[in-house]
């Protein structure tokens, strides 16, 4: 990956940098948060269709939606979590954090905004939550800037570099949304985490002209 992309100054290294760390805290508190009145956290602050008449979609909703998950078990927030930490400890380092709030920020709201889309074609009223779509971002990040980095699947635990583990999990997303044989799961904001991750990487290393 190109050096612009990335603030080189030598870091202070940290198991966990201070925006990872703030992420994982506050989506740690909206999830407490969301134990006690689910209802009201799921219709103010989940993501909902925008062009429905009597949805409750509001703008702020594509972030929002990125700090709450389900509600009735630890499995969701926790890989996305662990996603978070794992890949983004080395990126925020590099980037500096203002850069990797950025990133991360960019990544969760095009991913919304391509869920808005999927959403609107398919004509149904349903809530989307998580931060998969800024996980799966950092993740493309990740992929970029350690190719050939190791790293290892869940399931199955085979170890593979990490241009490979992004392409593996990228064509997965792709095969799954549009197959649909992951209901409930929003593939396509995953995908859309990713490409507008790719895209501002992009802007950050385009040529610049000088005057």
């Amino acid at each position: 990956m190109n050096a612009p992309m990335y603030n080189m100054r030598p870091r202070q290294q940290s198991a966990i940098p201070n925006v990872i760390f703030a992420l994982l805290v506050i989506n740690g508190i909206v999830y407490a948060l969301l134990q006690f009145n689910p209802q009201f956290m799921m219709i103010n602050f989940a993501l909902w269709p925008a062009g429905p008449t009597n949805s409750p979609f509001m703008p702020w909703q594509l972030v929002t939606y990125s700090f709450l998950h389900d509600p009735y078990g630890l499995a969701h927030i926790f890989f996305n979590m662990f996603g978070l930490w794992m890949f983004g400890r080395e990126l925020e380092l590099m980037m500096g954090p203002k850069r990797f709030l950025t990133y991360y920020f960019t990544c969760v709201v095009g991913a919304g905004l391509i869920q808005l889309i999927v959403a609107g074609s398919q004509g149904g009223i349903y809530p989307t939550v998580g931060a998969s779509g800024g996980v799966f971002g950092i993740l493309l990040a990740y992929g970029l800037a350690f190719p050939n980095r190791m790293v290892m699947l869940i399931f199955p635990p085979i170890p593979m570099k990490a241009k490979y583990f992004v392409l593996f999990y990228g064509l997965l997303e792709l095969y799954l949304g549009v197959s649909g044989n992951a209901p409930g799961v929003a593939n396509f904001a995953h995908l859309g985490g990713m490409l507008f991750g790719f895209l501002l990487l992009r802007y950050w290393t385009r040529p610049r002209r000088r005057g």
